[in-house]
């Protein structure tokens, strides 16, 4: 890596923010964050069998009390999912434990979900496939995501990842679109793959593959196989694919709408892998930090059996570090990082204007827009108005404007506004109350964008124009002349199809990019790749071409050009680590941008954002000089580690001088300013400084170490290993949690540059708070039925905090083994809901900080309700507490750092239930790197204490159609 190569990457100030009205914002399609990033399904597990059982003898074992619900019997893991009869039996670690200590167990996992990835929807074109005015020469690969990652360099000698099979986990393709191939089997470009679930399958009910090929009902999974494959020769926009000449396969994981289950996705992971696949792909995740869950232990062992595996880093940049992507966390797995396009695809129908003035004709001119919704734009001509002249307005059209009356009327106008710091919804209401009924608005950036007013009652028409056109239209109204817009029908108008240059953040990593490292401290991302407004392919039903920003984008594009590399270097072909070191020891490290106009034009972005940097595929190609590693951790100052080492190999032809410097990066942290329970957010308040650590180099026939500077001579053929020593930079605040990092340059005499990334914590990762006590705490949700078996929390209802010694009145209890109520029981449970007397839940609510491994949450009696026939229960010595033992849905593992909540209806995890009585619940998390056994590692919380009774209902009932007496219908069971 050369420095003055760094130094001059052009410095593009500003990021695409998702600030309201500003970049991307308002008019993106993008999945929210859950409430409770938690995903665990209660009562499902993955269960992994040991070497030489068949499984026969778990299956016996758990016969009475659950079923197998899918098989995963795989080469690289042997094992099944299975699902308990009652959830609330065996939700935890403790009612499980009879069954890991059975021989055939090796290991047993709670089954998690996931959902159908995020990505921000630009546009979709919307147009036939044969449009004659957005047809462009495909002879070249010029696309600016494979100018940026240098494909177009080997594209040019004609590498194509021909003879590579690269297999995708996602939402299907349509392979039927003339850009993928128009067909599915040998022979086709989409050659190979299967539809584990089917079109109704949603994450909580049973799989059902559905034989046929696996078509997308989403879109997410054509337009990721168009990234990686799409033939450039049939199709409107001369879109290609990085790896036009691989053979593409698709293993479809969810259904038209919903989530997927982990037990699927491992499943799907080994049949790719089963079926030849010489790459794996999939940008499907959630936030998680730990490498020790199931779907990342299974996807990491394929990687050791010789298949790379890349998968997206996810989109939740806003968090801040430590928000590592689950699987993209595995050892081994490539997690891919996205930087923003160098370029704006903008898709626009073409409509005229004339300007009319008394100096000039009316003349007709050409433009273009971009429809909206709503976009009744048919036979509309009508002249421009506009509320202020001010082209650098950010709050046009943001304050009420007065209310309609004879001579203000804006009914015979399209309202013409900048987009800027409000809602769009506002300048239409805005729009709206003078009568407008056609808003265009234009933009303040390149491009232009799709945006949705829908709700706005009165607008029938919607579109946005670039920044330019805007400016031209607004300077002809300054000057009293009349511009008359004759606009058209977007379904059936001319397209055309506009790349503008992105000089606010083209190059940049993108802002929804997540952060790592893992909470094991390993480098994570690996290295980036363009994710930001990427035009591919789109199923024909939905339109056949969109623009979408994720880390989505970047992954499969990351996929191609392994495919790429592949082909290029086939002694590499099962040999993960080394394609891994070869990208990331030639990708291009970005400077760091914050997200707002202040450049830091010295420093580069931190090693958690961005990995190694932008893959640069050629330079990887045809390197002659090979690392051993791909990154370097050395942990946190508890765990320090004053040694690590890599191996310079020079395939070269001769002998080569390299030059050992250390290029720092900016330090970032963790939690905020004063204190260490609040995370720093990107960009708004997490703050870097320019504090590198101190780095020393040696080989192993060196008895002293020296810093930047030091050259290593290797012989053609040879290698030598490089032992490098860091030392932490002094003054920063380990309290605030900062993780340094930076690159290795290693510069040859042979012209060659190459980087190695590293990173390492100041402070203490075992001493963090991971659990905030002041945003732990119990509240209290009306459950959506009356018995305990199908007691959930109703939808779409939150739970503030409830003050100390609350009545819960909880579900009715079922007797053992009892799934449903009987007749009787239901008839007497209508009865106390018409009177009023229905069931509530407790929720948990906890609030992470920073991740935990291990959360149990006990229930301790502080009076319990017993007599002589019901004697109180036992209790049992849990981490210095007196208690009943672990709640249902705890204990749980490799917590994310989320909130968290769970609901409860009185049931304990051995299947019994709490009597009525006063309680408190004690939380425990583990801290990371944490003995679980020893209480002082753990964060506790105790709860206000609560009282809890349930809802009974009558053994019997009167003969049919006679009333339940009075005095039955308010039956509980509680404390005398």
């Amino acid at each position: 890596m050369h420095i003055p190569a760094i130094l001059a990457v052009p410095l593009l100030a500003g990021a695409v923010s998702a600030a309201v009205g500003g970049p991307g914002s308002q008019i993106v399609e993008q999945a929210a964050r859950a409430a409770s990033a938690e995903n665990i399904v209660p009562g499902n597990y993955i269960v992994e069998f040991e070497d030489g059982h068949d499984g026969s003898e778990f299956y016996n074992a758990i016969a009475a009390n659950a079923s197998k619900k899918m098989d995963l019997n795989f080469k690289l893991f042997r094992g099944a999912s299975i699902q308990f009869h009652a959830p609330d039996e065996t939700s935890t670690v403790d009612a499980t434990a009879q069954l890991e200590a059975l021989p055939a167990v090796k290991r047993m996992w709670p089954v998690r979900q996931y959902r159908i990835p995020e990505h921000t929807r630009h546009w979709v074109a919307n147009l036939s496939s044969d449009d004659d005015h957005v047809r462009r020469a495909t002879a070249d690969d010029t696309l600016s995501t494979h100018v940026m990652t240098q494909v177009t360099q080997l594209r040019a000698k004609g590498i194509t990842g021909k003879g590579v099979r690269v297999a995708v986990v996602d939402t299907g393709v349509d392979y039927l679109h003339p850009a993928l191939g128009g067909c599915f089997g040998p022979g086709c470009l989409v050659s190979f793959g299967y539809d584990l679930v089917g079109d109704a399958y949603t994450g909580t009910n049973k799989p059902v593959p559905s034989g046929n090929p696996p078509m997308d009902c989403n879109g997410h999974g054509t337009h990721v196989s168009g990234i990686l494959a799409a033939q450039g020769g049939s199709n409107s926009f001369g879109v290609t694919g990085a790896a036009p000449g691989v053979e593409l396969g698709m293993f479809r994981v969810f259904g038209c709408e919903g989530n997927v289950n982990d037990d699927v996705l491992i499943a799907a992971f080994n049949r790719a892998y089963e079926a030849g696949a010489d790459v794996i792909t999939s940008s499907v995740g959630g936030s998680s930090g730990w490498s020790d869950e199931a779907w990342a232990v299974a996807t990491s062992r394929i990687v050791a059996n010789g298949v790379p595996c890349t998968l997206s880093a996810g989109n939740d940049g806003s968090s801040g570090q430590f928000y590592a992507s689950a699987a993209a966390d595995g050892l081994g797995v490539v997690s891919v990082a996205s930087v923003d396009n160098a370029v704006s695809p903008t898709l626009f129908s073409k409509a005229t204007f004339a300007v009319k003035s008394a100096a000039s004709p009316v003349a007709n001119t050409s433009f273009g827009y971009t429809a909206g919704s709503p976009a009744n734009w048919s036979s509309v001509t009508l002249p421009l108005w506009a509320d202020t002249f001010n082209t650098s307005t950010e709050t046009d059209l943001c304050e009420a404007l007065p209310a309609k009356n004879s001579t203000n009327d804006l009914s015979g106008y399209i309202v013409l506004a900048r987009r800027g710091t409000c809602l769009f919804t506002i300048k239409a209401q805005n729009a709206a109350r003078r009568g407008a009924k056609y808003v265009l608005l234009y933009n303040n950036e390149p491009g232009t964008l799709q945006v949705d007013v829908s709700s706005v009652p009165g607008i029938v028409g919607m579109a946005m124009v670039t920044a330019d056109q805007g400016a031209a239209w607004i300077a002809a109204l300054a000057r009293n002349e009349t511009v008359l817009v004759a606009m058209t029908d977007p379904l059936t108008a001319p397209k055309g199809l506009n790349n503008a240059n992105n000089t606010a953040s083209g190059g940049f990593v993108s802002s929804f990019s997540s952060w790592g490292p893992t909470f094991d401290l390993d480098v994570k991302p690996q290295f980036a790749a363009p994710g930001g407004q990427i035009l591919s392919t789109f199923p024909r039903s939905q339109g056949a071409y969109a623009v979408l920003s994720g880390t989505s984008m970047a992954c499969p594009l990351v996929a191609g050009i392994y495919a790429l590399l592949i082909e290029a270097r086939p002694d590499l072909r099962n040999n993960p680590q080394a394609l891994q070191s070869l990208l990331s020891s030639t990708a291009q490290p970005n400077l760091y941008n914050d997200g707002t106009s202040r450049p830091r034009p010295s420093l580069l972005a931190p090693v958690p954002q961005q990995g190694a940097g932008l893959v640069q595929v050629y330079d990887a190609a045809y390197a002659t000089t090979l690392l051993s590693e791909s990154s370097l951790s050395f942990n946190d100052t508890d765990h320090h580690a004053p040694l690590r080492n890599f191996t310079i190999t020079n395939h070269g032809h001769t002998s080569v001088v390299y030059t050992l410097s250390n290029i720092g990066a900016a330090t970032s942290y963790t939690f905020l300013a004063g204190t260490d329970i609040q995370p720093a957010h990107y960009p708004l308040t997490l703050q870097v400084a320019d504090s590198p650590a101190a780095l020393a180099f040696s080989t192993s026939d060196q008895s002293t170490a020296s810093g930047d500077g030091t050259t290593v001579t290797i012989p053609a053929g040879q290698r030598r290993v490089v032992i490098v020593s860091a030392t932490p930079p002094a003054g920063l605040d380990p309290a605030r949690l900062p993780v340094y990092s930076g690159y290795i340059a290693i510069n040859g005499s042979d012209g060659s540059g190459l980087s190695l990334p590293y990173l390492g914590v100041v402070g203490s990762m075992r001493s963090l708070t991971v659990l905030d006590a002041v945003q732990t705490y119990l509240g209290k949700v009306p459950a959506a039925s009356g018995n305990s078996t199908n007691a959930t929390a109703v939808p779409g209802l939150g739970a503030r905090r409830v003050p100390a010694n609350t009545l819960f009145v909880l579900p009715v209890r079922l007797t053992p083994g009892q799934k449903n109520l009987t007749d009787a029981q239901q008839a007497a449970l209508q009865l106390l809901a018409n009177a009023n007397h229905t069931a509530s839940l407790v929720q948990t609510n906890l609030n992470f900080v920073m991740g935990s491994p291990l959360i149990r949450a006990d229930l301790v009696p502080i009076k319990l309700c017993s007599s002589p026939t019901t004697p109180a229960p036992a209790l049992q010595d849990i981490l210095g507490y007196k208690t009943l033992g672990s709640i249902q849905s705890f204990p749980v593992q490799w917590m994310s750092r989320d909130p968290f909540n769970a609901t409860w209806d009185g049931s304990m995890t051995d299947g019994t239930y709490a009597p009525p009585g006063l309680y408190k619940i004690v939380f425990h998390a583990l801290h990371i790197f944490g003995d679980p056994k020893q209480p002082s590692d753990y964060d506790i919380v105790e709860t206000d204490p609560f009282r809890i009774k349930y809802l009974e209902a009558p053994s019997t009932t009167s003969p049919a159609g006679k009333a339940v007496p009075k005095m039955m219908r308010r039956q509980t069971a509680e404390c005398p």
